[in-house]
This record gives structure tokens, sequence and C-alpha cells, in this order.
């Protein structure tokens, strides 16, 4: 054979092998996805049918299978959702009520390696938000030795509307909840078809950040989803007092409601509405927020009555929230921050029941009444309900749980980026009038997204420092530690003791120089659970 023939069938056999590894055979199918820096990505793959149609308000449906080989390269259609947060950017193939989509990072180079996988819940009140989001990419923690998981799930009255009739023509007498089936449907999809990508069904860690962390908290107390997960990782809120669920009979009353206001007299009119003109008119003022319920089935009973019964996935847990989850603003309204001013604020915001909290946030001058304030409205929004679920799951739940507090604040802003908007995700609307808050004391609602997921690059808004990279190293090895083993620490990290594990209660403050400290405000969320049961 001539040099020329051998080359020739050296470059074949090396572009057959390239193409074989990018190649996915799955029980619908197979995909063809794309090698980066190292990496195989999968983009855009359909783990549920498209809920349209009369599948519109039903629980997700089987994938179709698909003959020959589809092309995984671009991100699929972000659910329906009006244009809300401001840090919100998508890499979406526009924006659809088909959008069961979740996309696939795997450094794995066969099904043979049995690596953990992480499976990622984005955030945004469940409002809005995408898996294409580029703060949740998953190459930064597959390139640890880990298959990571980003999924769409649906939103708004797509994804929460109850209504009498979808009760009855369910099999399980339940309606609400889709989108947290399409959560448990996608982790389903998982169970079924990560081996193909290299990883391990048995070590799914699920993850997620505001109504993201909320759903994680969910999916561990619903009875469909706790047997497909070995690890939970929670940042800021849980469903025990963020987005919390309602009665049945309370959703569904809302929603018979909502479709009189808008004259569909039944489920048939209801679905012939097209999806651009069912959320506008979903979005319109006026029409209350739709919540997620106790349906009997999704979930059987409140989070609190399963979490404080050790009914929940009894999994190691690492959960936490910020130093300033929402502006003192949210408590002292236009008012300046003084103690007198805190004290007429809580007074307002809990009349006949002010005592406790007076106690527990007591300020003795101004800037103790603005951090004070400032503490008050992140518990409030979300800090509470953190609190909660990592109290509940380590008192019931016979696993250690890891809590942290993180304070690290964003650097400046990138002088190159001018009034490039930079809102929080679910904290910050577009368009808002409200006054200018006063400056952030600490670090804002999912301000630590792109530090855990090793994302800071994706986001040019801010002047990151070698510090920012240095708090986001220590974030990415830690979650990527419990991700493998269910414990955060190992190597030369510092030290992270259980919350549960002593008689004192420990945590990790992550900033700079990270440290562990002791329970210092526990007074403050017992006020607030009296007045919360």
């Amino acid at each position: 054979m001539s040099p020329r023939s051998l080359l020739f069938l050296s470059l074949l056999l090396l572009c057959l092998t390239l193409s074989a590894a990018e190649r996915v055979k799955l029980a619908d199918g197979t995909l063809e996805g794309a090698r980066v820096a190292g990496l195989r990505e999968f983009k855009g793959i359909p783990f549920a049918a498209p809920p349209t149609g009369p599948l519109r308000w039903t629980p997700p449906q089987p994938v179709k299978a698909w003959t020959g080989s589809r092309a995984a390269t671009q991100f699929g259609p972000r659910c329906m959702q009006q244009p809300l947060f401001g840090d919100m950017g998508f890499r979406s193939n526009g924006m659809s009520e088909d959008c069961l989509y979740l996309n696939v990072w795997t450094p794995a180079k066969s099904a043979k390696e049995k690596l953990p996988v992480l499976v990622y819940f984005f955030g945004g009140g469940f409002m809005a938000g995408d898996g294409s989001e580029p703060r949740y990419d998953g190459a930064a923690l597959a390139s640890k030795g880990i298959v990571s998981v980003t999924v769409n799930y649906r939103l708004g009255i797509f994804g929460l509307f109850a209504h009498p009739a979808l009760t009855q023509e369910s099999p399980h007498r339940s309606s609400g909840n889709y989108g947290y089936l399409d959560q448990n449907a996608a982790l389903r999809w998982v169970q079924k078809n990560i081996a193909a990508f290299g990883g391990d069904p048995r070590r799914v860690t699920i993850a997620g950040e505001s109504a993201g962390s909320t759903s994680v908290s969910a999916q561990m107390a619903s009875p469909l989803s706790k047997g497909l997960i070995a690890g939970a990782i929670g940042e800021s809120g849980s469903m025990l007092g963020t987005l919390p669920p309602v009665p049945l009979a309370r959703a569904e009353a809302q929603g018979e409601k909502f479709a009189a206001s808008i004259e569909a007299t039944n489920l048939a009119a209801l679905r012939a509405i097209p999806a651009e003109k069912l959320l506008d008119l979903a979005g319109k003022p006026g029409v209350a927020r739709f919540s997620a319920t106790i349906d009997g089935y999704f979930l059987p009973e409140s989070a609190y009555a399963i979490y404080s019964t050790g009914k929940q996935a009894r999994v190691p847990l690492l959960a936490g929230w910020n130093s300033e989850e929402m502006n003192a603003r949210a408590v002292l309204g236009r008012e300046a921050a003084t103690p007198e001013a805190l004290v007429k604020a809580i007074e307002r915001l809990y009349p006949g029941n002010s005592g406790e909290i007076l106690k527990a946030y007591a300020a003795t001058n101004n800037e103790e009444a603005l951090q004070a304030a400032t503490d008050l409205a992140g518990d409030r929004f979300i800090g509470y309900s953190s609190w909660k679920w990592l109290q509940l799951a380590g008192e019931t739940g016979g696993q250690p749980t890891y809590r942290y507090y993180y304070s690290r604040a964003r650097p400046r802003m990138n002088p190159e980026m001018g009034n490039a908007t930079a809102g929080l995700a679910g904290g910050v609307v577009k368009g808002s009038t409200a006054p200018s808050p006063p400056m952030a004391k600490g670090a804002v609602h999912s301000a630590e997204i792109e530090y855990a997921l090793g994302n800071l690059a994706t986001n040019k808004v801010y002047a990151w420092t070698p510090e920012d990279h240095q708090v986001s190293a220590l974030m990415q090895e830690y979650f990527a530690n419990f991700v493998k083993t269910g414990n955060p620490n190992g190597g030369k990290l510092p030290k992270w003791p259980a919350a549960n594990s002593g008689k004192t209660v420990e945590y990790l403050r992550i900033d700079v120089e990270p440290r562990v400290e002791v329970e210092r405000y526990r007074d403050r969320y017992l006020a607030l659970d009296k007045l919360a049961l």
C-alpha cells in the first residue's frame, strides 16, 4: 500500500472514531452530538412528547421514537414565558410550547465509565428561565468527571394550571404540577438513558437555584421521584416557604376563575387558545399567580408533613442561601434605615404578632437597622424556607446535611458594558418602576450561580477579579465532591462539617476566605417558624 493510501486510511479511521465518539444510541433513537474542548455535548434532546394540543395540561408523555440520526448540537426551544428578568440570556432555539428538551455534557469516552451525574433545574420563579442559559452551562463541572444535565420544564399557566375538568379527566384525579412532572420525566429519562453517555443512574444528584432549588425540595418530597436520586443540592429556597403548594381545591377555583374571565367554557376551548395568546392573557394585570398543588399524586400531602415525618428521599443534602437574598427596601419601603423605621415596618408586616420578630431583628443604630432590615427581607423571601428544609431533612432524613452561607458580593460592573442590565433571577423584573435600592451589602439572590458552576466567563456584566475566580474554584470543588461522594470534603479544601452532626449547628461561610461558623440567628428562624405554621 502506498504512503498516500496509508495516510488516507488513517484519516478515514480517525474520522470514523471521532464520529462514533459523538454518536449515542438511546432507546428512542440515535443522537449526533459535538466534541468541544475534550467533552461531548448533546443539546436539545427530547425527553417527552411535545405538550401541545390535547397534551396541554397533561403529564408528560413518552417521546416518539425516530429513525436515523437526530442532530443534537442546538439547544431546543425554551418554554413559554414573558421577558421578566433582566439577567436571563438564552441560547435556545426560540420559544415554543414544544419545549421539553434537555442537554448533556459528558467527559466519558464510552458507556462503560459509570460517572456520577448532576441534573440541574434552572431558577426564575416558575415564570421564566431555560436550560440553555450560559450560567447553567454544564461543561465546567463535566470537566471534573461528572455527566452534567440541564432540563427544561413548563412554566406559569402552562406548568401550574389546575382546573376541576383537568382533575376529572386525570386517572390520578389531580391537576396542576405539570412543570414538576416534567422534571420527574427528565429524571426517569436519565435513569433509562444516562448510561449511554457514560453516566451511572445510581449516582444522580439533583440541583437547582431559587425555583430550581424549590424544585429539588419538591422532587425529594414526591413519591414519584424520591427513588430516582442519590443526593440533592439546593441554592436558595425550598417548597417549605418559597413557592409553596396550595390545596388542590383552591388551585382549581383559581383555574375556574381564570377560564371564566377569558370566556373559555371547557377544556377544548382552553386548549384551542394559541400559546402566545394564552401567555398574554395569563400575564395581564390582576391575574393571580398560579401555584403548585397538593394534588394527591405528585404531592400526596404538604411538604411540611412529608419532611417532618421522614417520607422524603433520604439522601445527603447540601443547601444554603446568600447574605442579601432581598434588599432592605422590601421591609423598609421608602423609609430611611433607622431603628424607629425598622420597628414600624415590622409592626406593619406582623400586626399583632410582632413581639418575637422585633426581638430577633433588633437594632440600636442606623447601621444595625439597615443590616437587620436586609436580613429580615432575605429571610422572608428565601432564607427561612432554606433553613426549614435543612432543619427537617437533618432531623428526619438519616443523612448528613451540609449548610452554607454565601457572602461573596459581586465585583464592580465591567465599564465596557455601559448600562447593561444585571438583574436578579427571581428578584428584579424588567421595566420595574420601584425606587432604586440602597447599594447591595452582600451577595444578592442568584449571585452564586456562575461561581458554583464555573461559568464566570459567560457573564460579561462584571469585572471578575482573581478573588472571584478563587471563590469559583472553591465552590466547584465542593460541588463536584458532593456529586461524586455525597460529601463536599476532599483534598486540601477547608473542612466543611455536617450541620446535623453535633450539638451545635455549624455551616460554611463561602467567601474569599471560607470559614466554619456556628449558627448565630436560630432565634430568628424559630420566630418566623411560629408564624409560618
